[in-house]
């Protein structure tokens, strides 16, 4: 029976370009390969038509021959685009399918370096200020004898597991993927005379000390990368990244919210009922705050752009101040008597309207045992 015509067999133009033939292809391939359709001699039989008709156009120097001279350019000899080689070029058309699945669309190269985690703790006024530490890191680090090459005398050669490819490809039913070499880790090189101090691997155990500058405001949480300083890449790859994770310390007097920080701020009950300006901490300094007459326990006071000036901030936040009304302790006699004639103006239902939160409160309490009992 005579040949089809291979671009008939593909279903396109004779103008069509690679990547038409390479799809056209992948879909005939799908559709016909025996293990999608076992036992099925027909499928059989137009898949390696299919595969021949590509073998051939996907060469340009045979398909130029087809062209000019269609299936006599392979009779005799001449081509030997024959059908009877197996399915191994599968991997091809199916790799590029599911590369990105299963592995074979993986960066070609050598594995870099790990990242290495340290976490670094500052207290508020660090973390709010900026400041530049000096740490140390355990690492895997370039070795210097021969500047993390890995070999003695600066020789390698190609893997003759993967040709120098760096990685390596291999069938499963009818999918084909690829990873790195296993013989020599996706470098593509192997090391005829390692470096003795480091066995070939090009890095060494080491303490690293760096220079970290932690930038103004910088929080809880936050992470900051050092692209590099991570441990040496074997034998010469690059090297992977530092991330520092930042802990900010409790405070003894501020607590942060995002941008903004609270205190609280005691006062005593003669602050508080006759008015007075206090001096309050903020990171800057002290400032004055301005207490009102009657204030209560649990006022807030907003002090603006008293806080923190994030590092992702165009200004700072705020700094809000809660008043606590101090019970006056360890009283002297004068003190404890005339808080006595002091209490003792308190009589009557005059005193009602000096204490406006406690009389709610009796009143509601009153009116609460009514309706039980009633």
């Amino acid at each position: 029976m005579s040949k089809r015509d291979y671009y008939e067999v593909l279903g396109v133009a004779r103008d069509a370009s690679d990547d038409d033939l390479k799809k056209a292809y992948r879909r005939c391939a799908m559709k016909f390969h025996p293990d999608r359709n076992p036992g099925d001699a027909a499928a059989e039989a137009s898949f390696k038509e299919c595969k021949e008709a590509y073998e051939v156009l996907s060469d340009g120097n045979r398909r130029r021959a087809y062209d000019q001279h269609g299936h006599a350019a392979f009779e005799h000899g001449m081509g030997g685009g024959g059908g009877g080689q197996g399915y191994a070029d599968m991997g091809d058309i199916f790799g590029d399918i599911f590369g990105n699945i299963f592995g074979g669309g993986a960066a070609r190269g050598p594995r870099r370096g790990a990242d290495i985690g340290y976490v670094m703790e500052l207290s508020l006024e660090e973390a709010v200020g900026g400041v530049d530490k000096t740490i140390e890191i355990p690492t895997l680090d370039e070795c210097t004898t021969c500047d993390g090459s890995g070999s003695a005398d600066g020789k390698l050669e190609d893997c003759a597991t993967c040709h120098g490819r760096g990685q390596v490809r291999f069938q499963r039913g009818i999918f084909s993927m690829q990873q790195a070499c296993p013989h020599c880790g996706g470098r593509g090189k192997t090391i005829p005379n390692p470096c003795a101090d480091c066995n070939g691997q090009g890095r060494v155990e080491r303490t690293k000390t760096l220079q970290v500058k932690i930038p103004a405001g910088v929080d809880n949480g936050d992470r900051i990368r050092l692209a590099g300083e991570g441990e040496a890449g074997p034998a010469g790859s690059p090297p992977g990244d530092l991330y520092v994770d930042v802990r900010v310390r409790e405070h003894d007097i501020f607590q942060r919210d995002g941008d903004d920080l609270h205190c609280e701020v005691p006062i005593r009950i003669s602050q508080a009922a006759l008015g007075d300006t206090i001096r309050v901490p903020t990171l800057e300094g002290e400032v004055e705050l301005r207490i009102p007459i009657e204030t209560q326990t649990g006022k807030l006071f907003r002090l603006r752009d008293r806080g923190v000036k994030s590092v992702r901030s165009r200004k700072p936040g705020d700094l809000y101040c809660r008043v606590v009304v101090e019970t006056p302790v360890n009283l002297t006699n004068e003190q404890r008597e005339l808080l006595e004639k002091f209490e003792a103006t308190f009589v009557g239902e005059g005193a009602r309207r000096h204490s406006p939160r406690s009389s709610t409160f009796m009143d509601g309490v009153k009116g609460f045992w009514d309706r039980m009992t009633s």
